[in-house]
């Protein structure tokens, strides 16, 4: 062969071997490196490397047990085969004779080429299965008691959330095992023997017994399986929509069915085996037999299932379902952590007295009027200042500013590089200029109409009147999709603009990857796909390269097995600014509790099904940095516990976490969402009220739709501080009068504390629709607004806010209006306020407390003039409404009104004053509103 040619051949190889090993390594081991890179740049490179390592555990363990089970049987098998060489029919030649020969010796003795290869092969498609449900086996090992345990058959929780799932899958993964085992061994046995010889031997009895314990492990596994239908009866829906889980049918007929088959079971299995040894037991194994199809007919057929329903249960239903309505209601509230909700009594009066009220008077500076939506837009156009910035989200949070504990709106003012103008959409502005967010955007939640808005913190650099400091305003990491960032480098970061300016900065934090080797710039060359890194010449040793910087994209990559809510928010303190996210463990096996789903999309838990769930970890994120910080809220909760005993050290105690990030730690608005939606119905403990269904609840609505829970700052009873709580006014169902307001804490010193307002049933308390009503249908606010329509601007209704306090409910309307033309700028116009049966439109809530208070005062003394005995604070009804006084619909007051009333009083729509008013010769008795 020529040179030349011996040369082009070798470098061919060379190539063909180049390219495959750049294969191998692009998809093995080059996201192998990635991970554990950036892992250790959270400091959790030893908990990647304990994932890694547990997954492999438990393939490596199953197939291991698999395989030692296969190799064991055929092992044992072997030494019973009763193969004989000598009494075989060979092949005519000589050769043939002697490999057939050498096989059977082989096959007799158990080989070792001979059943590791078949061993192998069998285990190894069986553990795949195990593998893919890895996590599921640590927490069946790493699980702890729960310390409860669940009502109808006694087990510790802990059971159902992590043994009955593993249970119900190793025993159908077993059980498909054992019963390819017996049929190979079968094979062997019997079949096998005959085709290879000719002479008719007796099966040793060592393979005798050898096929029955293999045979009794079938019956085992199956006897199991029976039993654990005890415990799938606890998840049945068949009594919905009246309760979840087991009744009288599944309790006096299923559960005694299914013992009855499984005794029959194994009487006919041993029986069986005993003829099979000793000829005998034939027939107690056919009645045996005969009983078991009998039960097992009977279980799986509706027939005895309907009687019954039919004559005995259908006659007395809410006798015979009692206790296990009962069951069910104590389980569902358990699973939603409803167990301890506190309930009181609010029984609304008109003291609006400031003096009087001092809570209402500390309330007025925090209630929430700007919709979080609307907000988002005036963040954008007043605080934008670049096309590349934008305002994800708006939050809500409580700070104190100037001594002063405020409810507050929120927004961090991050880089949105898809808004760069074309001809800025390179690589060097979007990897190495174009880096980060910056600063946040904060003001207070209550303001009032054609005020101009007032900032806690605003502009770049970042500025506030208030004393409000932050040392690192750059965001690096947020919550917009973020390419990756190669910080600092020669060209510098821009950070921001101080006329026309650039003002550069250099990133000097410890996040992301050192890029400081050419090997490492090819590497990320090639996982990004984009050779510009390994090109470029203005990275430095101080280099880093920035990735996964979408805060929800790190926490998914480092706990996939936590829930994460879709509204995490950023906090501004003196060291910087964090996020603080909250994840959920959740489970679709706790006994006899109703499971949730929603149709919502919008919603953090559309998709998932289940029926427990605990808010047990807080995520804290450096927006900075981008290190992620685990914190466990709830050491109650089991599985919580479980994964911080899986990966030792990742969850820390809550105490651990700083104390300016846990002032500003709050209640998920989505999980109080989902308890509420429980707690609906579930509040109904007692069973007959449950089962009659006379007292559910939904959530409050409004035109635009059901009212979601909302974050407020107030104090709900005299004595009491202001707490940040979440609120959630429930309504009857298919009714519009309030039933209740329902709140949560989120405060650390009442955090997760849920209390039930409830409002006695004979009081008309008037639901946020029948205010939307009224204020809809009152002619003086329809003629203010369509001034403003007429004007050139759009009017638009925000968020009605429902004001608890100790002995009084206000209904707060803001009035937003937008420019039909130019800017869209949402602007807070006016406020309407309504104790139930006054309504008036003021431009600040000040002022509507005020007029309200003179209405009411001008309607009390006229009814003290009339009613001399009537005491003081109490209205008897019906009463005449005072000239400038808006009477409630429908109370009959016929008389006209006059004066007019004031152009920002609202009366009530539907009064019907046409003639004077004749007054009873007594207050009417209170009547029972109808629905509540």
């Amino acid at each position: 062969m020529q040179k030349w040619v011996r040369w082009l051949v070798l470098g061919i190889v060379a190539i063909i071997l180049l390219s495959v090993a750049y294969v191998i390594f692009n998809f093995v081991f080059l996201n192998f490196f990635v991970n554990l890179w950036w892992f250790d740049s959270q400091n959790l490179k030893g908990y990647y490397l304990m994932r890694l390592f547990y997954r492999y555990l438990i393939f490596g363990a199953v197939t291991l047990v698999l395989f030692l089970i296969f190799f064991f049987n055929f092992w044992i098998a072997s030494r019973y085969l009763g193969l004989s060489p000598d009494s075989c029919v060979m092949p005519d030649t000589a050769e043939n004779e002697r490999k057939t020969r050498r096989w059977m010796k082989m096959i007799q003795s158990g080989s070792m080429k001979i059943y590791t290869p078949i061993s192998v092969f069998l285990a190894f498609p069986i553990s795949v299965p195990f593998y893919e449900r890895w996590e599921q086996g640590l927490l069946f090992f790493f699980g702890s008691s729960a310390g409860y345990r669940d009502i109808d058959l006694g087990l510790d929780i802990s059971f159902f959330l992590f043994g009955y799932p593993i249970y119900e899958f190793l025993q159908s993964q077993l059980m498909m095992v054992f019963i390819f085992l017996f049929a190979f061994l079968f094979i062997l046995y019997f079949v096998e023997n005959r085709l290879l010889c000719r002479i008719e031997e007796v099966i040793p009895k060592g393979a005798k017994i050898h096929l029955a314990i293999v045979a009794l492990i079938v019956v085992l596994l199956q006897t199991w399986g029976f039993l654990l239908k005890i415990v799938e009866l606890q998840y049945v829906e068949t009594h919905e929509p009246i309760f979840y889980g087991p009744g009288f049918i599944e309790n006096w007929i299923d559960i005694p069915l299914i013992l009855l088959t499984t005794f029959t079971f194994l009487g006919t299995a041993v029986s069986f085996l005993l003829f099979f040894f000793k000829r005998k037991f034939l027939k107690a194994g056919v009645v045996f037999a005969a009983f078991f199809l009998i039960f097992l007919g009977v279980y799986n057929t509706t027939s005895l299932h309907e009687s019954v329903d039919k004559y005995v249960v259908q006659p007395n239903e809410m006798i015979r379902e009692k206790p296990f309505i009962e069951t069910s209601v104590a389980s569902t509230l358990k699973a939603y952590k409803l167990d301890q909700v506190i309930t009181d009594n609010l029984r609304v009066t008109q003291n609006l007295d400031l003096e009087k009220n001092p809570a209402l008077q500390d309330a007025l500076s925090n209630i929430p009027v700007w919709d979080r939506e609307l907000l988002d837009e005036v963040y954008r156009q007043l605080q934008g200042f670049r096309t590349y910035y934008s305002f994800p989200d708006v939050d809500e949070d409580r700070y104190t500013v100037a001594d002063v504990y405020q409810q507050v709106n929120i927004g961090a003012r991050e880089i949105n590089l898809d808004d760069l103008p074309e001809a800025a959409q390179n690589w060097i502005n979007r990897h190495l200029q174009y880096t980060h967010g910056y600063g946040v955007v904060m003001s207070p939640a209550a303001q009032g109409g054609e005020e101009p808005m007032t900032w806690f913190m605003r502009d770049i650099p970042l500025q506030s009147d208030y004393g409000i400091t932050v040392r690192e305003p750059r965001i690096y990491y947020g919550e917009q999709d973020y390419a990756y960032a190669i910080a600092p480098n020669d060209i510098g970061e821009i950070d921001h603009q101080r006329g026309d300016k650039d003002i550069m900065t250099d990133y000097a934090g410890s996040g992301g990857i050192p890029i400081t080797t050419l090997l490492r710039k090819l590497l990320f060359s090639v996982y990004f796909n984009d050779r510009n890194i390994f090109f470029s010449t203005k990275t430095t040793s101080r280099s880093r390269i920035l990735l996964r910087r979408n805060i929800v994209e790190a926490v998914n990559q480092i706990t996939p097995y936590f829930l994460m809510d879709k509204d995490p928010y950023i906090v501004a303190t003196p060291r910087g600014m964090f996020w603080i996210m909250d994840a959920y463990t959740t489970s679709a096996y706790f006994p006899n509790a109703h499971a949730y789903r929603t149709t919502d999309p919008a919603s953090t838990f559309y998709g998932k099904d289940f029926n427990y769930i605990r808010n047990s970890v807080k995520i804290v994120i450096d927006a900075y940095n981008g290190t992620v910080m685990y914190y466990l809220a709830d050491p109650e909760d089991p599985i919580a516990d479980a994964y911080d005993r899986i990966y030792p050290g990742l969850l820390k105690p809550m105490s651990e976490m700083p104390e300016d990030l846990r002032n500003h730690v709050r209640y998920p608005r989505d999980l109080f969402a989902v308890q509420m939606a429980i707690f609906a119905k579930y509040h109904q403990t007692n069973p007959e009220q449950f089962y009659q269904d006379e007292d559910t609840w939904e959530f409050a609505k409004m035109s635009r739709g059901p009212m979601n829970p909302y974050y407020m700052t107030v104090s709900l009873k005299a004595g009491d501080d202001q707490g940040f709580i979440l609120v959630s006014p429930m309504s009857p169902i298919g009714r519009d009068n309030l039933r209740s307001i329902v709140t949560v804490g989120c405060d650390v010193s009442n955090y997760g504390r849920v209390t039930v307002y409830s409002f006695p049933r004979g009081q008309q308390v008037y639901g946020p629709s029948q205010i939307e009503a009224q204020i809809n249908q009152n002619s003086l606010i329809a003629q203010q607004l369509s001034l403003w329509d007429q004007a050139g601007s759009q009017v638009q209704f925000g968020r009605m806010v429902l004001l608890p306090l100790e002995d009084l409910i206000l209904y707060i309307q803001p009035i937003y209006m937008i420019s039909a033309k130019g800017l869209k700028i949402p602007e807070l116009q006016r406020i309407i306020v309504s104790q139930g049966e006054l309504v008036v439109m003021e431009r600040t809530i000040e002022e509507c407390i005020e007029t309200l208070q003179k209405m009411l005062a001008m309607r009390l003394e006229r009814i003290q003039r009339r009613f001399p005995a009537a005491e003081d604070g109490v209205l008897p009804a019906p009463a005449p409404p005072a000239p400038d006084i808006v009477p409630a619909p429908g109370t009959g007051n016929e008389a006209p009104m006059v004066p007019p009333p004031a152009p920002d009083i609202v009366p009530a729509p539907g009064t019907g004053n046409e003639a004077p008013m004749v007054p009873p010769p007594a207050p009417a008795p209170e009547a029972e509103t109808e629905g509540q």
